[in-house]
């Protein structure tokens, strides 16, 4: 018998909103897979790969959270290089990029989807 695969579409509860603190991160495993949470000042919640490429480490949860005119962002607190919250996009290097993932608030529940496609061209 075949184990059961995960579909790409499930979603993961993560915590409540109330539970993340604006502008500040939170590590969560989602799929797997160590995924920065982040609560915005206007209540949006986004989520990204925790892994910063250019320190090698899983610090991201730990950067700053900004905005860069409409771009929100997370600054790595290793090298400070910015990641677009929105597409995981580095806002320095377009060449570079972390995971983004689908996220959705359900009665007050923060929940993780899947990996976003890269839209680039």
């Amino acid at each position: 018998m075949t184990p059961p695969r995960v579909s790409t579409e499930e979603w993961q509860p993560v915590c409540q909103v109330a539970e993340l603190e604006v502008e500040r991160g939170a590590t969560a495993l989602v799929h797997g897979q160590a995924v920065a949470i982040f609560r915005t000042g206007d209540d949006r919640i986004y989520a990204l790969g925790n892994h910063d490429p250019f320190a090698k480490a899983s610090v991201l949860a730990r950067g700053i959270v900004g905005r860069r005119g409409e771009v929100p962002f997370v600054a790595s607190p290793a090298h400070r290089h910015a990641f677009d919250l929105r597409s995981g996009r580095c806002l320095e290097d377009a060449h570079v990029s972390v995971p983004a993932y689908a996220v959705k608030v359900v009665e007050g529940v923060v929940l993780v989807g899947s990996r976003k496609q890269d839209d680039a061209a």
